[in-house]
């Protein structure tokens, strides 16, 4: 039988981990609001200069590189916000073994909103990166059409 007090270490690893996931869940949904601008600016002012330039490698490689952005946040915070979920919920659980309900419902509130943190920010990227991926395509096909 695997003796409990044998990797108290691990818990408290993965507890140590909590706090640089809150922080970086906060700071990809900052993200998704500068990238939510930038792609306004993109929308109604950036594409137009571009398709004008007439480089085709130069939006290209744009294109890619802020797809490529998109992507990454519509990725990494839904996992990030999945981990501060789960860290949480070891201590509230074992808390309601304990007999204090208060900490499992102090871990639950702290698990919700890590969740819904990462869902904020994923979402973002998510609507950010479809709405780039069809105007850079416009744009390059109108560019191609002009050559």
């Amino acid at each position: 039988m695997i003796e409990s007090f044998s990797f108290a270490w691990l818990h408290d690893a993965v507890n140590w981990l909590l706090m640089p996931s809150l922080g970086a869940l906060l700071v990809a949904c900052v993200i998704a609001l500068v990238e939510a601008g930038i792609a306004v600016g993109e929308r109604f002012h950036g594409l137009d200069r571009l398709r004008a330039g007439g480089d085709v490698v130069q939006v290209q490689a744009l294109a890619r590189h802020r797809l490529e952005r998109a992507d990454l946040l519509a990725r990494i915070p839904p996992m990030l916000g999945l981990m501060a979920t789960i860290i949480p919920l070891g201590p509230g659980l074992a808390a309601l073994g304990a007999g204090d309900p208060a900490k499992l419902a102090s871990a639950v509130t702290v698990a919700f909103d890590a969740t819904v943190l990462g869902l904020v920010a994923g979402i973002g990227g998510l609507v950010i990166g479809k709405l780039r991926r069809r105007w850079y395509e416009e744009t390059l096909d109108a560019m191609e059409h002009a050559a």
